[in-house]
């Protein structure tokens, strides 16, 4: 396999900062790989070696473990932590953990719920700061200033050095931004090449329009672009591999990659495999210039017609 040239997978996420990796690691199913600090560590490090430095995490991943078995293997090897760009997101709050009095899975965007957060984040990843920090979900009693507060309070701490957020709406993104007096540096939403919304609902022109750069999970749409049977997965699947074939690519995944990098918003796609050879394979998308056409091709695809 090529190797990539590790200096066009980064990008800022704000003319401030941070530098990240323009695909990132996700650790959702970090849990379920069965996988040991020692295998763990091995991930990470491959994933470095890739060009792939920014990690993203969850208080809640694993059931509040996925932050845990990836502290157990920074332990393994502190110096790595310095080349990596380690996101979390905490405000869900999940019953049934054996530490937890809930009954109710439910939103807490509470001074003393997220500062608990980041406390105990910090602890299980064996840490001492958090590179980003987004609030998980858009709380519907979030109080805004209780919010800003907290982020003011956490930056100054140090604990924390940049803040976003994740799956708000533009104007639940607004609203918080222009309270700050620094910059959110992400929205962290659903997009592909099957779910189109972030395009055409205002979030990414919002990320724009406050110089910071859109991340996507799910840019593989959990699989279904490979599984699906519905006629908009088919359809996209044959754009897919039509212009894979002409490009004499490996996969149509790497298609479904380049076509989200090509976006001028420098979006960030997660990626969530825990295999070695295909986060080196993903890195490959960077390779795939799509072209204008291809990329309407792909859009008329699965939107099931051409544009107007």
């Amino acid at each position: 396999m090529q190797t990539v040239n590790r200096e066009i997978m980064k990008v800022m996420l704000t003319k401030e900062g941070p530098a990240v990796s323009r695909i990132a690691l996700g650790m959702m199913r970090l849990r379920d790989r069965q996988s040991n600090a020692k295998e763990t560590l091995g991930l990470i490090e491959k994933s470095v070696e890739t060009g792939i430095t920014t990690f993203d995490q969850a208080d809640i991943y694993g059931n509040y473990m996925c932050e845990e078995l990836f502290g157990r293997a920074l332990a393994l090897s502190p110096a790595i932590r310095q080349k990596l760009q380690i996101l979390t997101k905490c405000g869900i709050v999940l019953p049934g953990h054996p530490n937890s009095k809930h009954s109710v899975k439910h939103y807490n965007t509470s001074f003393k719920h997220i500062t608990e957060s980041v406390e105990n984040s910090l602890k299980r990843m064996k840490t001492d700061y958090i590179d980003i920090l987004l609030l998980h979900r858009p709380d519907p009693i979030m109080d805004i200033d209780e919010i800003t507060s907290v982020f003011s309070s956490l930056k100054k701490s140090g604990k924390v050095k940049h803040f976003g957020v994740s799956n708000f709406t533009p104007r639940q993104h607004k609203l918080l931004a222009d309270r700050l007096d620094f910059q959110l540096v992400t929205n962290q939403v659903e997009c592909s090449v099957l779910h189109l919304d972030p395009f055409l609902d205002g979030t990414i022109d919002t990320c724009v329009r406050y110089g910071s750069c859109p991340m996507f999970w799910s840019p593989l749409a959990g699989g279904e672009l490979f599984t699906g049977r519905s006629r908009k997965i088919v359809r996209v699947r044959r754009a897919l591999e039509e212009i894979r074939e002409q490009r004499g690519a490996e996969s149509i995944d790497l298609i479904a990659l380049a076509w989200l990098l090509r976006h001028p918003s420098r979006v960030i796609p997660i990626i969530g495999t825990g295999k070695p050879e295909r986060i080196e394979r993903a890195a490959t998308s960077f390779d795939i210039n799509i072209s204008r056409e291809e990329w309407f091709r792909i859009w008329a695809a699965s939107n099931g017609r051409d544009v107007p």
